[in-house]
């Protein structure tokens, strides 16, 4: 009897210490969630080891992820808030140009042998108003991974060629010479046409708008297992200090050289080259200024 009451005792004293530390523990737990409430912000520590250190562990994961979301999130929400500041900033300016030109049309205030200059001078502003709202809508699309890409393999060589011929036309009426050196051999890269025509386009209206130049060329080659594509204009130089920045948006150079745009002409570059596997960096030195593609070459059957 007095062993079974013993054992009793033993037991009893037993959970008594497990309820004590139970009641510590949700004390313990109490306090750090009550922390969490108060300093979302904060990491929180549990002293000693055991389940509670390990979830405490966890939990600071969790909390320090959705600290990181929530900031990308700020983030992007600002910097979308500063792009469509910008664009309607630089909407105004062609827009207010535009209606100028076409009420003066509509008045007939204008001489009959300067009604052809006025209705081109409408058109060319109406092609800047479509650019920006196409740059506005791309990039949206591309920050909310709502871009479908439609992969192929194509001949970049042939690619880029029908580019080229499709911007003659601008680039004779701007009166800059162009010059592509461009093998006849078949280099296969696995693109979105759409992207990568995109990519160019955008390379070559920055180098017209800011750059002010007088001549743009076009280089492909191969090297091992590699494509590199380089469009170089001879304008204006931009500042080493400000290369590392040029494929981020809203970033815009001095103003030397841009006095307007929006600055997500070279960030679409970055993010639909990313995208298609490719990388793009850029050099700029007097008389030259240099954006350099590369693209992984297709394996293809035989």
């Amino acid at each position: 009897m007095t062993v079974l009451l013993l054992i009793l005792g033993i037991i009893c004293v037993a959970q008594a210490v497990r309820i004590r530390r139970v009641d510590r523990q949700l004390s313990e737990w109490s306090g750090y969630l009550k922390n969490i409430q108060d300093s979302p912000e904060r990491k929180n520590f549990v002293k000693g080891t055991g389940l509670l250190a390990e979830i405490n562990y966890q939990i600071n994961d969790i909390m320090n992820e959705n600290r990181q979301q929530f900031i990308r999130l700020t983030n992007a929400e600002e910097a979308n808030r500063q792009i469509l500041t910008n664009l309607s900033h630089d909407v105004r300016t062609p827009l207010a140009s535009l209606i100028g030109y076409l009420e003066a049309l509509a008045q007939d205030r204008v001489k009959e042998n300067g009604q052809k200059e006025y209705c081109r001078i409408a058109y060319q502003k109406a092609l800047d108003l479509k650019e920006l709202v196409d740059i506005l809508f791309e990039w949206f699309k591309i920050s909310a991974n709502e871009q479908e890409y439609q992969m192929a393999d194509y001949d970049v060589n042939e690619l880029t060629r029908q580019i080229i011929i499709g911007y003659l036309p601008i680039v004779e009426s701007e009166n800059i010479s162009f010059e592509a050196d461009i093998s006849e051999d078949e280099y296969f890269v696995s693109l979105d046409r759409v992207a990568y025509e995109r990519i160019i386009n955008n390379l070559f209206s920055n180098a017209l708008k800011h750059g002010k130049c007088s001549k743009l060329t076009v280089k492909i080659h191969q090297s091992g297992g590699t494509v590199m594509i380089e469009a170089s204009n001879d304008g204006l130089p931009i500042p080493k200090e400000e290369i590392p920045y040029l494929f981020d948006r809203l970033y815009k150079c001095d103003t030397a050289r841009s006095q307007s745009g929006s600055g997500l002409g070279l960030a679409i570059v970055k993010e639909l080259v990313t995208a298609m596997q490719g990388q793009v960096t850029a050099e700029s030195l007097p008389g030259k200024t240099s954006f350099y593609l590369s693209f992984p070459l297709s394996v293809r059957k035989k």
